[in-house]
């Protein structure tokens, strides 16, 4: 992956195809209308990502301006028809003779391109010049580093010295605003989540890393108190009777099972946060979804 982008986002889904959670989310979620693009794609090569899919790996670059994606797909492709059918739109050559395929978009304003590196690994940009130059090797090690923690683990988000969570954070309606938090989690320089897949739940850890001490003594602290916070609040008698009844002992069963920890690396410090995402929670959480949203507002008004 390249060494320049702030987010990371790996899946490993032929691993997670076997979960039972998984399979119970799939079930639970809405199911999007067919993008055209990939409706075209589909019907000329045959790749189904549900299907032959098996992992991939997502590099963002988030600039004031621009953003930028590369990605490395593994699965199983008909090369031949893939590659037929990014030819009919052009291509570009590399210096080492590598074809890079330049395919338009409906909704993106300029053109996505992918090549082959291998008949089961293709790569996808939505630059071209990440075909053209060398790899910067600058800030590997790092990525490594943070890499090797989450081995294993079939599905996580690793960020390096971002502000976008924070901001948005910041911006929360109701009562999920939180400066205070939103001001400790800009002083991390990383932050990784990860998902595996255990049973019928989801375990999650979260992870903030940062150079002070402090700042991770202050989220710990902050965080433990927004848990107990929420405890207390789900107890409320007002709230009790506008929260669905599963949902809420859904909320409970997470938040009494949350551990959060404080971890020295020596030269980083870090706040470690573990819970679990249940059967229960999930399918409470759909319910509530698909009804008026009555009970839903109160809440998030409070």
């Amino acid at each position: 992956m390249p060494a320049n982008g702030n987010v990371v986002l790996f899946l490993d889904l032929s691993s997670l195809r076997s979960s039972p959670f998984l399979a119970r989310l799939f079930a639970l979620a809405p199911q999007p209308a067919q993008d055209s693009d990939y409706s075209q794609f589909l019907q000329a090569t045959g790749f189904n990502y549900e299907r032959d899919l098996d992992r991939v790996a997502l590099s963002i670059d988030r600039q004031p301006q621009t953003q930028t994606v590369f990605a490395l797909a593994e699965g199983h492709f008909d090369r031949k028809k893939i590659e037929s059918y990014g030819a009919q739109f052009g291509a570009l050559k590399t210096a080492d003779g590598r074809t890079i395929f330049a395919v338009p978009t409906d909704h993106l304003a300029r053109k996505v391109y992918f090549t082959f590196l291998r008949d089961d690994r293709v790569a996808w940009a939505n630059d071209s010049s990440y075909f053209f130059q060398p790899a910067a090797k600058a800030g590997w090690a790092d990525w490594r580093e943070h890499f090797s923690r989450v081995a294993g683990t079939p599905v996580f988000v690793i960020l390096r010295q971002d502000a976008g969570a924070a901001n948005a954070l910041a911006e929360a309606p109701g009562g999920l605003r939180s400066p205070q938090l939103a001001t400790l989690l800009s002083q991390l320089q990383w932050i990784s989540i990860g998902g595996k897949p255990e049973g019928n739940l989801l375990r999650v850890v979260a992870d903030g890393e940062a150079a002070s001490e402090n700042t991770t003594h202050q989220l710990k602290e902050l965080l433990s108190g927004l848990v107990a916070i929420a405890q207390i609040g789900l107890n409320d008698v007002k709230l009790r009777k506008q929260l669905d009844p599963d949902l809420r002992q859904g909320y409970i069963d997470l938040l009494n099972a949350a551990e959060i920890q404080q971890l020295d690396r020596g030269a980083s410090k870090s706040v470690r946060v573990i819970f679990d995402i249940t059967p229960k929670l999930l399918e409470a959480a759909t319910h509530s979804n698909t009804s008026d949203g009555t009970a839903g507002a109160n809440v998030h008004s409070r």
